[in-house]
Parts: C-alpha cells; structure tokens; sequence
C-alpha cells in the first residue's frame, strides 16, 4: 500500500483549508437574528414587515414538529409552512427553491414572493 506522496498531503490540506473557511464565513449568519441566538435554535420575532405582520417563535417540546424543527412562523396570523434543511438554511412552501439563512429571512421572502396577496393555510397531513 503506497504512503501518503505529498500532493495527497497538499491537497487534503487544502479540503480542510477551504471547510474551515467555508464554516467561518457561514458563521455571521447564524448569529443574525441577534445576542442570545445561535444556528440550532432561532429565537422568535415579532416584525411588521412590508405592512403585514410576520411572526416566529421555537415550539414547545412535544408540540406540532413538522418539517420546521420545532418552529413555528406566521404572517398575518396564518402559519407558514416552514421547513429546515440539513445545511441549516430554512425554506417555506412559498419560496421553496431559495433557502434563506433564517426563519424571519423565509417570512420575509414569503412576504416579498406574496406580493399582497393573502397567504392560505397549508393543509395539515397526518
């Protein structure tokens, strides 16, 4: 079995090089939605945006868990279909093909994608 010859070493380095960097720059958006708030549980919020209302809060344990990760968004009082990728970006059923950073950023390109429109509650499964 051959050793490790030094353009493996070079470009293993490299891998690790460019996935710390990658995790670094990834880093300031976990912590915009504020102090206190980190890339595993976003905190809740309570905003006017573009004149309607957009809300996000974490669910209680043993609450509804869908797709969302244990959080709940709304705009104008209707539940927005929310969803949580594994890379830690959030979609919802309005914009599903534009991952956002964080579940206000997914209210609010809902709100933008809405264009006035009012939103429909999504149809409960199960």
């Amino acid at each position: 079995m051959p050793g490790l010859s030094r353009r493996r070493a070079l470009t293993a380095a490299a891998v690790l090089t460019t996935a710390a960097g990658a995790s670094a720059a990834l880093a300031p958006s976990a912590r915009a939605e504020g102090p206190g708030h980190h890339h595993d549980s976003p905190g809740s919020f309570d905003e006017v945006y573009k004149g309607r209302r957009i809300q996000g809060r974490p669910l209680a344990p043993g609450g509804r868990h869908h797709h969302g990760a244990g959080y709940a968004v709304f705009i104008d009082g209707v539940e927005l279909h929310v969803m949580r990728n594994a890379d830690g970006s959030w979609i919802s059923v309005v914009s599903h093909y534009e991952p956002v950073p964080t579940p206000r950023a997914a209210a609010r390109a809902a709100v933008d994608e809405l264009q006035g429109a009012a939103l429909l509650p999504f149809p409960a499964t199960g």
